[in-house]
């Protein structure tokens, strides 16, 4: 499509982000409300304003989506590309909300854009997608999920010898602050990722120059995924976190809690984006393992991994599809 207009695009990347607050927001509250810690209005309003401030700290998760993957394109033909692969997330993010499964939103970006460019000619950095997408995509579940089962194992072995009552109102103060970590690293991964692909649309249409990440695509990104969060996402929260084990108060703590540590390894450290959905369900999943392998109900595993493996592919799909259209139109 000539002459696409890149404020057309940039609204595509908040309503990106909007989609990604009420798809993956929820997973950063999921144990906290299963639980029953947190009622849900007051844990919307906490992940709202968690992701709000959690997406100033991930300016190297924006700038990897943002530079990385498909170089410094500049045209209406990068327009569009990045236009076909947000809309792409969007859809995938729709469908796989609506039967509550948790796919990822990253990976949907990320594998748009890479079905969208080679469609469009454009060269993508496949050893930057290998090693900062597709061997993080396989290593923070696996991650989370040892985190998660390391982390309930101290906990059952420190608390051992506790009263159970002066334990579980503890747990559920300290699951409090745990929910609020995951939430902010929701918004350092995902936020980010946003303003990440709104920054390689202005650079495509010549409104931006180097690696930087403008200020006013992290808050307008941070808003749109806040304003998403309220939307809710309970169906997906139901599945994270009762379908795959029975969460309380310990449960939920250690896998908020290792999750959010391997968010925060990722973002702040590597600059790597990780999917949140992934990493909190491999910890949910570690944390289960400790009880009994039984205690899991693999049948919603199976599920979620079918999902996990076919979002790349999928969204790739639908942006290569969409890019034709656009070239046509």
């Amino acid at each position: 499509m000539d002459g696409l207009p890149v404020v057309l695009v940039v609204a595509l990347g908040l309503g990106f982000a909007y989609t990604n607050g009420f798809h993956d927001a929820a997973n950063a509250i999921a144990t906290s409300v299963s639980s029953r810690v947190l009622t849900p209005g007051i844990a919307v309003g906490m992940a709202s304003t968690a992701n709000f401030l959690g997406a100033f700290f991930g300016e190297k998760v924006a700038r990897t989506i943002g530079t990385d993957l498909i170089g410094t394109p500049t045209g209406t033909t990068a327009l569009s590309v990045v236009a076909a692969a947000l809309l792409a997330a969007v859809m995938w993010n729709v469908v796989t909300w609506w039967f509550g499964m948790p796919s990822s939103s990253t990976h949907a970006l990320v594998g748009g854009l890479c079905g969208a460019s080679v469609v469009a000619g454009l060269s993508v950095n496949w050893d930057g997608v290998l090693g900062k997408v597709v061997v993080p995509m396989v290593v923070s579940p696996l991650a989370g999920a040892l985190a998660g089962y390391l982390s309930m194992t101290a906990l059952l072995w420190a608390f051992r010898r506790s009263r159970r009552q002066v334990a579980a109102r503890g747990f559920r103060y300290a699951q409090t602050a745990s929910g609020a970590a995951m939430a902010f690293g929701h918004g350092m991964q995902d936020a980010a990722k946003s303003a990440g692909a709104i920054t390689l649309a202005l650079t495509a249409a010549g409104r931006h120059t180097g690696d930087d990440i403008p200020l006013w695509a992290l808050v307008a990104a941070a808003l749109a995924m806040s304003l998403g969060t309220y939307a809710g996402g309970w169906r997906i929260m139901r599945t994270v976190g009762q379908r795959i084990i029975r969460v309380d108060p310990p449960h939920g703590l250690a896998a908020e809690t290792s999750a959010s540590l391997v968010l925060y390894v990722a973002g702040l450290g590597a600059g790597v984006p990780i999917s949140t959905t992934h990493t909190i369900a491999g910890s949910v999943l570690g944390v289960g393992a400790t009880a009994r392998l039984g205690a899991i109900r693999w049948a919603v595993v199976r599920d979620i991994a079918l999902t996990w493996v076919l979002t790349w592919p999928a969204a790739a799909l639908i942006a290569a599809t969409l890019e034709l259209v656009l070239r046509l139109v």
